[in-house]
């Protein structure tokens, strides 16, 4: 960054903080699979755009500091720079992320059999010539809506061999043959799509095992940390979205848990160094350990202001609903389709795309589920908070009898 781009001018804080967001989010998606693939491309893509994050943050900064005239000013304001800043601080733990591969660190091989273990899948695919996919663009496939699948990257080379990754793709942009394209999604979805861009059935890689049992609890604890961190960041949005006490309370209890598989994966790591041939490859696990803890703690920011009792600036929520993925709140309906169902039994997850991250029931303990799983039932009165695209969003809307409906 040049002090020349660091220069103040007029910028729209909206605009900022959904880029900043919505880069943020990416660049958690990007780092991991820049580890899952061994990829030193990926990895640069992830330092640029972290770049791009810094950027935008001290553009956001200065016009927040312009508009801020008075002291109710600044004290509304505040939990804006508190999510610029968590924002940044994820953008910086991809980054150290990405550093493992670029710095080839190293990191044990059970670790990149394991991450497909995730919540949901990253994965890379190859437009097949002669697939379905091939000359569509992303809003016709519709596969995040159709299978609960998101394109986060397409790498494109051109005639001339030239290679650029088209990062976050929009509904409007067209897939072709020979794309690589990194898939993002739950395991169903991924096979699905997988063979329809590829022709070829999804295989995830063997799992190895670790040669000590340590070292296998460490790599377990670094996929749950990944989950629990990515979770934390959607539900601290949601949190500050609804201005919701009770969500902004399960971010601190998850940044709890998170802090605490730290200090056991460091006990299992320690104990593992001693009886492996390599104990400098365990190097990376610690890497990964210490920014993904970093995710999480930058979630527990986003939320500090709703925890304090600070109404959130309407700016922050209004940069929430323009993200590419929108959070949406939901109460089940008596005579709704899901009512009495399980989002497992019903396939929730594939039939709309949207990613149920919590339900709050609707007797009176007002108990929060937090990441429910395929067994969660939903019942009347439950209230769901969930992720994913507007056609999404619209179609559970209708199965939990709650309608909603945006603007094209």
């Amino acid at each position: 960054m040049s002090p020349r781009d660091a220069a103040y001018e007029p910028v729209s804080v909206k605009e900022v903080l959904a880029e900043m967001k919505d880069t943020a989010e990416l660049l958690i998606d990007l780092s991991y699979s820049a580890v899952l693939n061994g990829s030193d491309e990926i990895a640069r893509e992830v330092l640029d755009l972290e770049d791009r994050v810094d950027l935008l943050q001290l553009q956001g900064r200065m016009s927040l500091l312009m508009a801020a005239r008075s002291p109710e000013d600044a004290e509304r304001l505040a939990p804006v720079l508190g999510v610029m800043g968590a924002a940044e601080k994820i953008s910086n733990a991809a980054g150290d992320i990405a550093k493992v591969v670029l710095d080839d660190i190293g990191t044990p091989d059970a670790l990149r059999t394991a991450l497909p273990e995730a919540v949901e899948v990253l994965v890379r695919a190859s437009v097949a010539p002669d697939s379905a996919y091939a000359g569509r663009t992303l809003r016709d496939v519709n596969m995040e809506t159709e299978a609960g699948v998101r394109v986060i990257a397409i790498r494109r080379e051109s005639a001339t061999g030239k290679r650029r990754w088209l990062l976050s793709p929009g509904s409007d942009d067209e897939l072709q043959a020979e794309d690589s394209l990194l898939l993002r999604g739950p395991q169903d979805g991924i096979r699905t799509v997988y063979e329809a861009a590829t022709g070829d059935p999804y295989e995830p890689p063997a799992p190895v095992d670790p040669p000590v049992e340590d070292l296998e609890r460490a790599v377990d604890s670094i996929i749950l940390m990944k989950d629990m961190s990515e979770l934390a960041v959607d539900l601290a949005y949601g949190s500050v979205l609804f201005d919701s006490e009770g969500v902004a309370e399960e971010v601190r209890e998850l940044e709890a848990e998170v802090d605490a598989l730290k200090s056991r994966f460091e006990a299992w790591t320690l104990r593992a160094a001693g009886r492996v041939e390599d104990p400098v490859r365990l190097r990376g696990l610690v890497h990964l350990a210490s920014a993904t803890e970093v995710i999480s703690d930058a979630a527990l920011e986003i939320s500090e202001g709703v925890l304090r009792g600070i109404d959130a600036h309407p700016v922050v929520a209004a940069a929430i609903e323009e993200s590419d993925e929108v959070i949406v709140r939901l109460s089940v309906a008596p005579d709704a389709a899901l009512a009495g169902t399980t989002l497992g039994g019903e396939a929730v997850k594939t039939q709309t795309g949207m990613r149920v991250i919590a339900v709050r029931r609707g007797d009176t303990d007002a108990e929060w589920v937090v990441q429910p799983g395929p067994e969660t039932e939903l019942r009347a009165g439950d209230v769901v908070i969930a992720k994913g695209t507007r056609a999404g969003a619209e179609r559970l809307g209708d199965l939990v009898g709650d309608e909603q409906r945006f603007e094209s």
